[in-house]
C-alpha cells in the first residue's frame, strides 16, 4: 500500500506527526478531536469537520471584465483560504493564525507576496535558478496588504499570517490587487476575529476616460495608478496613487468611481461567507487599562513632565501592576488628553491652528562636487537629498514575472537611527525605507522628462525626523533636482494631513472630527490617519492614506485634499524662494554623453578581440559606452576630465586608420606590407589598415603561395576594388581581374577620417556596395 502524504498521515489516536518530533492533535472549535478527514469531529460538535463544505465560488463583473472567487479546495488546512482569478491571472492567499496571544503591544500580523516564476511560465536566471531573497516589488505589495490589519479586533494580539502565492500569471492582468481582495476574503472565510470584509480595485484613466482593473498594455499609457481600498458603505479604507500631474477634480472622481466598484468585491466575498456558514472564534481582551490607575494619571500633575517620573510614581503607589499596565494606563490618558485639546480648542500640543505648517527653510548646492543637493528643513524634520547621473544602461530593470523591460530612476532612501536620538543597528534597506524611497519616487517621477539623457539616482538621508520624513524627502528631492539641471516641468511639494475623531459610545457613528495639515510624529502616533499627498501647483502626483479607523467616509477624504493642495501651494511658494526654477546648465562635475560613429569596416578594429579595447578604455578612464545603431555608440563618461581622456585614446588608437572614399570598380596601386601562406596584406593609402589579397584574387592560375608570383613586401601592384563585404566590412580586391584585356582608369586617393567622434557620419561613397 502506497504511503500517504505527510499532511495525511495519522497515528491511532487522530494525530499529525509535526516537524521535529512533535505532534498536534486536530481540534475543532469547541475543544473536540477531529475523527475523520470529512464530515463531523469525533468530539460530537455539531460543526463540519475540516474540509467539510467542499467548494465555493462566486463571480462578479467589474466594469465588463469576470473577477471570480473561490474557496474550499485548496489549502484546507490553513485557517482561511481564498483563490481570486481576473483573466488568467490566480493568486491564492491563505491566513493562518496561533491560537494564544502574544504579549507584543502591536498587532502580530506579518504578510509575505511572493512571486514565483514558475507562475509566469519562466525559469529563474541567477545560478542556483530558484526563487532567491524577496524582490522590492513583493515589499511594496506586503506592505499594502499588511494595512488590512485595521480591521483586527482592537485588543486582537494573536500572531498571523498572512501568505500570498501566486498560481498563474497571464503578464495582461496585475496580480497585486488580487493578493488584497484573496487577503481580505480568506480572513472574512476564516475563523479569525475581524471587522471586514474589504475590496480593493486598481483605477486608471486612458484617454480621459476611468478604467477599472486596467490591463498592462493600458497601464503603459494611463495617467493614474491608482488602488483603492474600502469597506461597507463606501468607507474608504486605503488609497495609492501615482499620478502624471492629475487635476484634483479628476483625481476626486477616480476616487469615487474606484469606491463604488469596491462594493461588488465585498458582496461577493460576504457571499462566500454566508454559503459556508462561517463562524468567528469568541477571544477575551487581551488588556484593558485598569481604571483606578487611569484616574490616578489624570489627577497626577506628572502627567506634563517626563514620562519616566511618571511611571516611577506609579510604580510606587501600584507595587502589584504590570509594566505593560502602567505604560498602557499612561498611553490611554495621554491620548485622551491629546486628542480632547484638538476635538474641543482647536490646539495642537505644539501651539499651531489645525491648518498651519511649521517652519520651513530651505538650501541648494550643499556641496561642490556632487551634480546636485538640497536641505529641507520642516520644524524638527530634516532631509539631505542629492542627485547623482548615471549612464542609461544602469536603469535597465527586467521583471521575470511581467516579462517586461523598464528603464527606473533610483531612489534610495535612509532612514539611521540617530534621526530619532536612537541607538538602533544600521543594516541594509529595510521595509520602511523601501516605502517610503518608493513613495518619493512617484511623487518626482512624473516631472521628469523621459527623454533625459541619464539615469538619476535620488538619494535622501533623514538627519532629523518628528513627522513625515517622506513628504520632506519629496520637496528635498525636488530642490535637489533643480540644483543638479534637471529639466523637471514643475517644482513638486508634499504634505501629510492627519485626523482627529469622535465616535458615540458604541463605536459606529461618527459625531466629530478635526484634519490637521503638517503633522508631527506624536500626531501620527496618536491620530487616526496618516494622508500623505504630492503634487505640482496644477495637480497631483502621489497619494497614500494609511487609516487606524475600519474606513472613513469619502467626504473627509475630499476634505483632506482640498487641504492638502492649499499646504503645497504654500510650500511651493517657500521652496520658490530659494530656486524657482532648473539651472539651465549642469554642473561642471557632472557627466558627459557624446555619440561616436563607427563604420561597419572599422568596428573590429575599434572593438578589439573580446572587445579588449572598450574594456580597456572603461578601466582606463571610466567611460563606458553602449551601442545605439550598427554604427553608433553613446559615450558615457562621469566627468568633463575623464571624456578628454578617452577622446585622447580613441584617437589614438585610430590615429593610423584612415580612409577614403572608394569607387566601385576602379583600380588603384596598392603596397605589399606583408607575405602569407594564404595570400598578401596590402594597403591602398599609407593610414590604411593592411587588408588580405587572396591567393585565388592574385592570378588566373591556381597558386599555393605569393612567391610563385615572385611578389615581395614593398612591392606595389594594381587591384580592383569590388566594394565591401556586406557581412563584416571587409574590402574586396582583385589583381586576377586586371590581366583581361579590358581597359581601367587610374583613381587617386583623398584622405577623410573614418571614425567621428561627436559628430555625424561621413558621407558613403558615391560608389554602389
Amino acid at each position: 500500500m502506497a504511503a500517504l502524504p505527510a499532511a495525511r498521515r495519522r497515528n491511532a489516536a487522530g494525530v499529525r506527526p509535526q516537524r521535529g518530533g512533535g505532534t498536534r492533535a486536530l481540534l475543532c472549535r469547541d475543544g473536540g478531536r477531529r475523527g475523520q478527514v470529512r464530515g463531523r469531529c469525533g468530539g460530537g460538535c455539531a460543526g463540519p469537520g475540516l474540509w467539510a463544505g467542499g467548494k465555493s465560488a462566486t463571480a462578479f463583473f467589474l466594469s465588463n471584465r469576470k473577477m471570480e472567487l473561490s474557496s474550499g479546495k485548496l489549502a484546507r488546512f490553513a485557517d482561511g483560504a481564498a483563490v481570486v482569478q481576473l483573466g488568467d491571472t490566480a493568486v491564492m492567499v491563505t491566513a493562518v493564525s496561533k491560537t494564544k496571544p502574544s504579549a507584543s503591544q502591536f498587532m502580530p500580523l506579518v504578510v509575505d507576496y511572493r512571486q514565483k516564476a514558475a507562475a509566469a511560465g519562466r525559469i529563474p536566471t541567477n545560478y542556483l535558478r530558484r526563487e532567491l531573497g524577496t524582490t522590492d516589488k513583493e515589499i511594496l505589495t506586503s506592505r499594502v496588504i499588511g494595512r488590512l490589519q485595521l480591521f483586527y479586533w482592537q485588543y486582537f494580539k494573536i500572531s498571523h499570517r498572512i501568505l500570498c502565492n501566486l498560481l498563474a500569471v497571464d503578464g495582461v492582468n496585475d496580480p497585486d490587487v488580487l493578493a488584497i481582495n484573496g487577503a481580505s476574503a480568506a480572513l472574512a472565510l476564516s475563523d479569525i476575529p475581524w471587522n471586514g470584509p474589504v475590496g480593493a480595485v486598481r483605477v486608471g484613466v486612458v484617454d480621459g476616460e476611468t478604467v477599472i482593473n486596467p490591463t498592462r498594455k493600458q497601464m503603459s499609457s494611463s495617467t493614474l495608478n491608482l488602488v483603492v481600498a474600502a469597506a461597507p458603505q463606501n468607507q474608504v479604507v486605503m488609497l495609492e496613487a501615482t499620478a502624471e500631474n492629475i487635476l484634483q477634480q479628476d483625481f476626486c472622481h477616480a476616487i469615487k468611481v474606484g469606491v463604488k466598484q469596491t462594493q461588488h468585491i465585498i458582496q461577493g466575498i460576504q457571499q462566500l461567507v454566508k454559503e459556508r456558514g462561517v463562524v468567528k472564534r469568541t477571544v477575551q481582551k487581551l488588556f484593558v487599562a485598569p481604571e483606578e490607575i487611569v484616574e490616578c494619571i489624570s489627577r497626577d500633575e506628572a502627567i506634563n513632565k517626563i514620562r519616566l517620573e511618571t511611571e516611577e510614581q506609579l510604580k510606587e503607589k501600584f507595587p502589584e501592576a504590570e509594566p505593560y499596565e502602567i505604560m498602557e494606563s499612561f498611553n490611554t490618558v495621554s491620548k485622551d488628553i491629546f486628542r480632547n485639546l484638538i476635538l474641543n480648542e482647536y490646539r495642537r500640543c505644539d501651539g499651531r491652528d489645525l491648518t498651519s505648517l511649521r517652519d520651513i527653510k530651505c538650501e541648494v548646492n550643499m556641496f561642490k562636487m556632487l551634480h546636485g543637493s538640497a536641505l529641507f528643513q520642516r520644524g524638527q524634520t530634516q532631509v539631505l537629498c542629492t542627485v547623482t547621473f548615471d549612464s542609461i544602461e544602469s536603469s535597465v530593470k527586467s521583471d521575470l514575472i511581467s516579462t517586461a523591460v523598464r528603464y527606473v530612476h533610483l531612489w534610495m532612501f535612509f532612514f539611521p537611527p540617530y534621526a530619532t536620538n536612537e541607538i538602533g543597528k544600521v543594516t541594509g534597506v529595510n521595509r520602511r525605507e523601501l516605502g517610503h524611497g518608493a513613495l518619493a519616487e512617484r511623487a518626482l517621477k512624473p516631472v521628469i522628462p523621459q527623454d533625459f539623457p541619464f539615469t538619476i539616482r535620488v538619494t535622501s538621508e533623514v538627519l532629523e525626523s518628528n513627522g513625515s520624513s517622506s513628504m520632506a524627502s519629496a520637496c528635498g528631492g525636488s530642490l535637489a533636482l533643480m540644483d543638479a539641471g534637471v529639466p523637471v516641468s514643475s517644482a513638486v511639494a508634499g504634505v501629510a494631513v492627519g485626523l482627529v475623531t469622535k465616535y458615540n459610545l458604541e463605536g459606529r457613528d461618527l459625531e466629530d472630527y478635526r484634519l490637521l495639515t503638517d503633522i508631527l510624529g506624536i500626531e501620527d502616533y496618536y491620530g487616526d490617519m496618516d494622508f500623505k499627498m504630492a503634487g505640482t501647483s496644477k495637480g497631483v502626483t502621489a497619494l497614500q492614506v494609511d487609516l487606524k479607523l475600519p474606513g472613513i467616509p469619502i467626504k473627509i477624504i475630499m476634505e483632506a485634499i482640498q487641504q492638502a493642495t492649499a499646504a503645497k501651494r504654500e510650500i511651493l511658494q517657500i521652496m520658490n524662494e530659494t530656486l524657482a526654477k532648473p539651472r539651465p546648465n549642469r554642473k561642471e562635475s557632472g557627466p558627459v554623453v557624446e555619440t561616436i560613429h563607427v563604420p561597419l569596416s572599422k568596428r573590429l578594429r575599434f572593438l578589439g578581440p573580446g572587445a579588449y579595447n572598450l574594456k580597456k578604455l572603461q578601466a582606463k578612464t571610466g567611460v563606458t559606452l553602449s551601442q545605439l545603431d550598427e554604427e553608433t555608440y553613446s559615450m558615457f563618461a562621469p566627468t568633463p576630465s575623464a571624456m578628454h581622456e578617452a577622446r585622447e585614446f580613441i584617437g589614438e588608437l585610430c590615429k593610423d586608420d584612415q580612409e577614403v572614399n572608394l569607387e566601385f570598380g576602379a583600380v588603384y596601386t596598392a603596397t605589399i606590407t606583408e607575405i602569407r601562406d594564404s595570400g598578401v596584406m596590402v594597403k591602398l593609402y599609407p593610414n590604411m589598415t593592411p587588408v588580405l589579397l587572396h591567393n585565388s584574387q592574385l592570378d588566373q592560375r591556381k597558386i599555393k603561395h605569393p612567391s610563385a608570383l615572385g611578389l615581395e613586401v614593398g612591392q606595389e601592384i594594381q587591384v580592383k576594388y569590388f566594394g565591401r563585404d556586406p557581412t563584416d566590412g571587409r574590402m574586396r580586391l582583385s589583381r586576377k581581374v586586371l590581366q583581361s584585356p579590358a581597359t581601367t582608369v587610374l583613381k587617386t586617393l583623398t584622405d577623410k577620417n573614418s571614425i567621428v567622434l561627436g559628430g555625424t557620419a561621413p558621407e558613403s561613397s558615391t560608389s554602389s556596395q
